[in-house]
């Protein structure tokens, strides 16, 4: 059967073996339409979780916080809440998870100005008052960047020595930026990741949608589609050697396997010095009043101990 024939008799089928061929190339056509479109409204819907937008009242509010804007590249302006600590001190940066915010961190903001610490606490692309779509850390740690470099032209703050504390998004691009920047002498990493596509994957299980075929795999190839500028980022884990002396905290929740399991991974390749914590619950925002506390209290003491707010004097 010439080729011409094959093409008519897979357009008007007479043989029953090309029925079934027929049938076969409708049914994966279909499948694969279906998962495509379903998977683009999943993957949308996941860029741009629900927005929760939380505002302070900067005359009222304890701790007398202030407002800083900066400027990321390609993104234009942000702006964040300084809460102002002892003169000279060093800053901790606090980096909310996804689908969360800056003012559902207030607690440890709190916590750790009460113990002499300059504190800044901002919103990511997709979050917040922000618009746009989370790219789940490639961008965000352009984010972090930007506000690290606006903070440190200050003249009440220590332009070298900065905190960070980051939960899964904002764990991945503490990570990151700590990776590659000098000034950030103790991050703390609360159920953090290796690539963002780890996240992307865990989203769509969480939907109930990962049992289809093709859907998760057709989620994370959009998403690398949508991130091709990023696509030459290594994972994080190729990078740990850069922190190679400064001491990190990896924080694991028990009550979140996937995550705790690439924290741990990241933990175990990581050079020291570091620390591992293994918690019952995460996400500080969803904790009751005595694990928040319990939390706060250690994540307080580990800067303490690491990165005190008064320098040491030289012996």
């Amino acid at each position: 059967m010439r080729g011409g024939s094959i093409l008519l008799e897979l357009r008007y089928p007479t043989r029953r073996y090309t029925k079934v061929i027929a049938v076969i190339l409708v049914l994966v056509s279909f499948t694969v339409l279906s998962t495509g479109l379903i998977s683009g409204y999943l993957l949308y819907r996941i860029l741009k979780p629900l927005r929760t937008s939380s505002e302070i009242n900067m005359q009222t509010f304890p701790g007398r916080p202030g407002t800083v804007n900066f400027l990321v590249p390609d993104l234009g302006s942000r702006d964040g809440w300084f809460f102002p600590g002892l003169r000279g001190a060093p800053t901790i940066l606090v980096c909310h998870g996804y689908g969360s915010s800056r003012g559902e961190l207030l607690t440890l903001v709190s916590a750790l100005q009460d113990h002499q610490y300059n504190v800044f606490v901002t919103d990511f692309a997709a979050h917040g008052k922000n618009g746009g779509v989370t790219t789940f850390g490639y961008r965000e740690t352009l984010e972090l960047r930007a506000a690290l470099d606006a903070l440190a032209q200050r003249n009440d703050v220590d332009p070298a020595r900065f905190g960070v504390w980051g939960y899964n998004l904002g764990a991945y691009a503490a990570l990151s930026e700590a990776e590659d920047d000098k000034r950030i002498r103790a991050p703390v990493l609360d159920s953090v990741y290796d690539e963002p596509q780890q996240m992307v994957e865990l989203q769509v299980e969480k939907t109930g949608l990962a049992r289809f075929p093709l859907m998760a795999g057709s989620a994370k190839l959009g998403f690398r589609w949508l991130n091709l500028g990023s696509r030459k980022v290594p994972p994080l884990s190729s990078r740990l050697w850069k922190t190679e002396g400064v001491p990190k905290l990896f924080i694991e929740a028990a009550n979140d396997p996937e995550l705790a399991e690439s924290t741990r991974e990241l933990f175990l390749k990581s050079p020291e010095p570091r620390e591992q914590v293994i918690i019952p619950h995460g996400n500080l925002a969803g904790m009751n009043d005595a694990e928040k506390l319990e939390y706060e209290n250690r994540v307080v003491s580990y800067f303490l101990a690491h990165l005190p707010a008064v320098r040491r004097p030289s012996r």
